[in-house]
């Protein structure tokens, strides 16, 4: 099975250019992919572009990560409703050093063979190149029709918010990025989410106008959830590959907590397991779906590829402890149970406040664990609220050290999947 078939029954490719896969058949070849650094993190949503990457290095071609220190000062349009703010350089630069050390965790880098990977930053060609020489070598290639033909493009300009000059040309600047990789690393291929697909082809089309080249492109359909709601988004937010931001805990969560209809899609997406396996746990889910044996093994194989095996572990012990004994009380839980808890939020809450005999509703807002006390007593009313695996069952349930565990500990949940852990000192 050659890189296409591979991605196809994926569901990894969406649209391709004529004679891609015929090139990638043909010989090794060089492509890349162009990261953001919005955040000193990718999330999850990056993914898809480091697995295009992982897959395109396996099947012996060489891939190029490309992040970008340049474009990331102008802003992508592509896929917006409003312009970005700009970042700052010292931002940026903070950012693409973030983004480098996540992404040569994921590829081989050893120089020694053929297809080694490398990371380039588009700032090292742009830092010297002047407005003026810009629109002389790169601007006269591309029309302007050309440019407003573009998807990205129309819809600003159909839109109340417009498209400043800047945006607008951050095509040119990516299309500049696939001329110079082809001219200077012999790139001819370019992968990239579906809403990439018009920077793409300038890319594409500038390298055949300058250098009567020929080059290649494919993309990835962007990643959507069963119930219509956004990938890789939680009520916390960004599902992040930095385990400062998302603890693998969290993240191991967000996988197993898929619908079967997303696990089913994203095993073939974000997993590296051969496709007789992937079907082979598909089908032994569906004989009995409560087991939940499909979301298990794709939070299993995604947070050991992010986090390693260690955290894995520790992501899945934590959540034996937290989930799977919910009839045991709190109180077998020893002080190294709950200390060793990965993942959960650790609060800590002054003793001298549980003296003055505080009240449910004012202790769950004045530890954050809900933003006001009108949110907190909505939940507890709806049965949301437990402590120490007892549901609350009354608003004006007092907060003492009755309730602690080990004299110092309180076992707090909200909803099904939120744990806190309250240290009082």
């Amino acid at each position: 099975m050659n890189l296409i078939e591979e991605l196809q029954w994926r569901g990894m490719i969406q649209d391709i250019m004529p004679g891609t896969e015929e090139q990638l058949n043909k010989e090794l070849t060089s492509a890349y992919i162009g990261f953001d650094p919005t955040a000193d993190s990718l999330h999850i949503g990056s993914l898809v572009p480091i697995l295009l990457l992982v897959h395109l290095q396996k099947a012996g071609h060489k891939p190029y990560a490309l992040v970008g220190g340049a474009t990331g000062m102008v802003g992508d349009p592509s896929g917006k409703s409003e312009e970005r703010n700009l970042l700052s350089e010292e931002v940026l630069n903070h950012n693409v050093e973030g983004v480098q050390k996540q992404l040569e965790k994921f590829l081989d880098f050893d120089k020694s063979k053929p297809n080694a990977a490398e990371i380039v930053n588009n700032y090292d060609w742009f830092k010297n190149f002047s407005f003026l020489n810009f629109i002389r070598d790169v601007g006269k290639h591309i029309t302007v029709n050309y440019m407003m033909s573009k998807d990205s493009v129309k819809k600003r300009l159909e839109g109340e918010t417009g498209m400043s000059f800047t945006e607008f040309t951050y095509q040119l600047v990516q299309g500049y990025d696939f001329y110079w990789l082809y001219e200077n690393k012999n790139c001819k291929l370019q992968m990239g989410g579906s809403d990439q697909w018009g920077n793409i082809v300038t890319g594409t089309e500038l390298i055949r106008r300058k250098s009567s080249g020929e080059a290649f492109a494919f993309t990835c359909p962007l990643i959507t959830k069963a119930d219509g709601g956004k990938f890789g988004k939680t009520e916390k937010g960004n599902v992040w590959l930095d385990a400062t931001k998302t603890t693998p805990y969290q993240f191991y969560q967000f996988w197993l907590n898929s619908s079967d209809d997303d696990a089913e899609k994203w095993i073939k997406i974000f997993t590296l397991l051969p496709k007789d396996e992937v079907f082979g746990i598909i089908e032994t889910h569906k004989q009995d779906a409560s087991k939940r044996h499909l979301q298990k093994r794709l939070a299993e194989e995604v947070t050991q590829f992010v986090h390693g095996k260690d955290e894995l572990n520790n992501a899945i012990e934590t959540t034996q402890k937290l989930f799977a004994n919910q009839s045991a009380p709190a109180e077998s839980l020893t002080i190294d149970d709950l200390e060793a808890m990965e993942g959960i939020v650790k609060i800590s809450y002054e003793a001298k406040k549980m003296n003055d005999e505080i009240d449910i509703v004012s202790f769950l807002a004045d530890t954050n664990i809900f933003p006001s006390k009108g949110e907190a007593k909505k939940m507890i009313q709806n049965g949301g609220v437990m402590i120490n695996r007892k549901k609350v069952e009354e608003l004006q349930m007092l907060v003492d050290s009755s309730l602690l565990l080990h004299n110092k500990y309180l076992l707090v949940q909200k909803g099904k999947k939120n744990y806190y852990l309250v240290t009082i000192e």
